[in-house]
């Protein structure tokens, strides 16, 4: 069955899993320094936090992308075509490592630039470093002098159907 992905920037993920655990009665399904995830089932919800920066205006709770989880390649497939053919398909990702899982993913961009995924976990927990700030997780794409583009470009980039960073 399908379940809503939130993934939410935050100052620091130990004052938030703090919250977010006495908030649902329950603890997270994975923990990194720079990184958590509740997989709730009542409410069906799939919430990560990744640590970020604060933004340049200096708040945080800052979305980062939006999601559905689904059961299956099948899925991610059917999303895909059904992206495609309305022109919509901002990038597309295969046997990505990402937030320390594999998937595969398709993204589209609404008018407003929220990011959202179609997604399937086909391995929950993968060691990993390539959860880089800003470039995990969001379409964005290596400079050609291999750095992450900043957040100013990531929007472009995102537009653009660019691959992650990483």
């Amino acid at each position: 069955m399908p379940k809503p992905h939130v993934s939410i920037n935050v100052a620091n993920v130990e004052r938030s899993v703090d919250f977010y655990r006495r908030f649902f009665g329950v603890e997270p399904v994975k923990l990194k320094p720079d990184y958590a995830k509740f997989d709730l089932a009542d409410p069906p919800l799939n919430l990560t936090m990744n640590e970020r920066p604060p933004a340049q205006d200096g708040e945080h709770g800052r979305l980062a992308h939006l999601g559905i989880q689904v059961d299956g390649h099948e899925a991610v497939e059917a999303a895909r075509q059904r992206l495609i053919a309305a022109g919509m398909l901002a990038l597309d990702e295969e046997d990505t490592v990402c937030c320390y899982a594999r998937h595969d993913k398709v993204w589209a961009t609404d008018p407003d630039g929220n990011q959202w995924e179609v997604f399937f976990v086909m391995e929950a927990d993968v060691a990993s470093d390539n959860f880089q700030g800003d470039a995990c997780c969001v379409p964005v794409e290596e400079t050609e002098d291999g750095a992450c583009c900043t957040p100013e470009d990531k929007q472009e980039a995102v537009t653009a159907g660019k691959g992650c960073c990483g």
